[in-house]
């Protein structure tokens, strides 16, 4: 009797599982007016239609808990209030997937931590080592910058970003100071990470679940020592690795052009997805100058602009499938 009845749950989660792919996967947004401009673009919409998925708008003026039902809920909006609507709706639907959960993304939005699972996870195989810069948070006083970078042991040039990141374009300025006297110029808070020359170039690998996608971006310059030695003062500069930087198509030198190795990003993006608990996030990653196999990570960002990313669409949707697919045989393996 046993037997039969395990056998009947056996069948129904089965035909659960071909009822899952013959639905609608209905997966819920509440993301910026910018963000939807940019991610939610018709190529995507069509693909996901085709292949049974709908985006559905969350009304951000109603309880998030008189909406759906939703296979997987997609955010990316700030502010206690919506963290508080987030984390309570997770526990009272489980069976949603949400992506991703808002105490991991906050650990991104503060360059103090940004990078800390990078530098503990002190990645090195046969491919090459992965480090984070060498860094230091200053919150306060920039007169005590000079003394602070001292006393860190921290060499010159250094680059300045802010402590915080929300979501502006002032989050994403950057700052290259030359000399001690130039460090009192800046604005606090902040990170100052020490800068490695990388050939001007730098290597936005786009992390989809367990897809990778890995585009060329212009960064700021190499600095030479002759160059350093007569420089003096902060020079500012906008977001420098943005889709107008795109270095996919220029004319470079191979050593400087030639991307990070597969298995090398596979295998990095692999533990970093763990350690940060996050599925949808990019890695900003530079290789030193005159090096073949030493990297840096000198940015994390979470739900990047995938849209500037391309056959984008195809990457996501597969992801969203896999995400409803993976559901459904962790129920059939508890029912077994």
């Amino acid at each position: 009797m046993k037997e039969e009845i395990k056998t009947e749950l056996k069948n129904d989660v089965v035909e659960e599982e071909k009822l899952a792919f013959e639905k609608i996967v209905v997966v819920g947004y509440a993301l910026t007016s910018k963000k939807i401009n940019s991610f939610l673009q018709p190529k995507l919409l069509s693909l996901a239609r085709s292949k049974g998925i709908s985006f559905v708008a969350i009304d951000q003026s109603r309880p998030l808990s008189d909406q759906g039902p939703f296979d997987i809920l997609l955010h990316k909006l700030s502010g206690k209030e919506w963290r508080k609507a987030l984390e309570d709706f997770r526990q009272m639907h489980p069976e949603v997937t949400v992506l991703d959960p808002p105490d991991a993304i906050q650990h991104l939005y503060n360059r103090q931590y940004m990078l800390q699972d990078v530098a503990d996870l002190n990645f090195s195989d046969a491919y090459g080592i992965v480090r984070a810069p060498r860094q230091l948070v200053i919150k306060k006083d920039p007169l005590s910058i000079p003394e602070a970078v001292s006393k860190a042991g921290l060499i010159l040039p250094l680059v300045a970003k802010p402590l915080v990141v929300d979501g502006t374009a002032k989050s994403h300025e950057l700052a290259l100071a030359y000399d001690q006297h130039s460090l009192q110029m800046l604005e606090t808070p902040l990170v100052l990470q020490e800068f490695v020359n990388h050939g001007g170039i730098l290597f936005k690998v786009y992390i989809v679940g367990e897809a990778i996608k890995v585009v060329r971006r212009f960064s700021l310059p190499d600095v030479s020592k002759q160059e350093w030695s007569k420089s003096a003062g902060v020079f500012r500069f906008p977001r420098v690795s943005c889709a107008a930087a795109s270095a996919d198509d220029a004319d470079l030198d191979p050593s400087i052009a030639e991307l990070p190795p597969q298995l090398l990003l596979e295998r990095l993006a692999q533990e970093l997805r763990h350690r940060l608990g996050l599925h949808l996030f990019n890695l900003d990653i530079i290789r030193e100058r005159g090096s073949k196999d030493r990297f840096y990570v000198i940015d994390i960002n979470y739900f990047p602009g995938y849209g500037k990313v391309p056959d984008y669409e195809h990457m996501f949707t597969n992801f969203l499938l896999s995400l409803v697919q993976s559901k459904y045989k962790t129920n059939y393996a508890g029912a077994c």
